[in-house]
């Protein structure tokens, strides 16, 4: 059961998303602000499990909301400016909604909320590091199972929090840590940081368009200070 909370200054866009959630399972309450000042205040007092937020308000934009708080839920960017996505990602936010929300892309943000959280309840972690006799694997320990995870399954990894989510062709593992740590992790040679919040296996990369990445339909942003070291691996190749 989640707890959440909406911040936007417009009265028909949090009528909007409230309807959403009163047509879905697992909504424990919704609060809701048409005041950055006042939902500031609310979330230094009370605990909320996702957040989700406008950018353009007037008192302040929501990357200031975000900035300010201490430890801020789960965020789910909500905006009619197309332009903001990859500012998102760079604040950790899981998911990023352009104006008018339909209902469907409202649900598959909430079900990737709710397979963080799932992930994140199994406590994986990594049991070994990658040494010169399995140099194309670790394995990763979650509850009481071991799972061999392959380096050649991996497409990309994605850092939410102080966690990392590993995309694979069969799935998703969570691992506790920052991207940053998973670089010492992955070999090198076969996987390149793109952008402060994620690493691609360079062999999945399908093209690139402008600042971001295709890997088999996802979009993986590209960072400005990660393009010509990305550029020169890929030209080296």
């Amino acid at each position: 059961m989640l707890k959440f909370v909406i911040v936007d200054d417009e009265p028909l866009a949090l009528e909007v998303l409230e309807g959403h959630l009163k047509r879905m399972d697992g909504v424990d309450s919704v609060v809701m602000f048409g005041n950055a000042g006042a939902a500031l205040s609310y979330l230094e007092k009370h605990s909320a499990d996702v957040l989700l937020l406008d950018i353009e308000m007037p008192e302040m934009t929501g990357i200031e909301f975000l900035k300010a708080l201490t430890n801020p839920p789960l965020t789910v960017f909500t905006t009619a400016y197309r332009n903001y996505a990859f500012e998102g990602y760079e604040l950790g936010v899981i998911d990023f909604l352009l104006k008018p929300v339909s209902y469907n892309r409202f649900s598959q943000a909430i079900t990737k909320i709710k397979e963080f959280l799932a992930l994140k309840a199994q406590h994986a972690n990594i049991e070994n590091m990658p040494g010169e006799g399995n140099p194309d694997f670790i394995f990763v320990k979650s509850g009481v199972q071991r799972i061999k995870l392959e380096f050649n399954e991996v497409t990309h990894i994605q850092g939410l929090k102080d966690y990392a989510i590993i995309y694979t062709q069969g799935g998703k593992v969570l691992l506790k840590g920052s991207i940053k740590a998973m670089l010492n992790i992955f070999p090198q040679h076969r996987f390149v940081r793109v952008h402060k919040s994620f690493i691609v296996a360079v062999q999945k990369i399908v093209r690139l368009e402008r600042n971001r990445i295709v890997l088999n339909g996802q979009q993986i942003p590209i960072g400005r200070n990660f393009k010509e070291q990305l550029e020169k691996i890929l030209n080296a190749r």
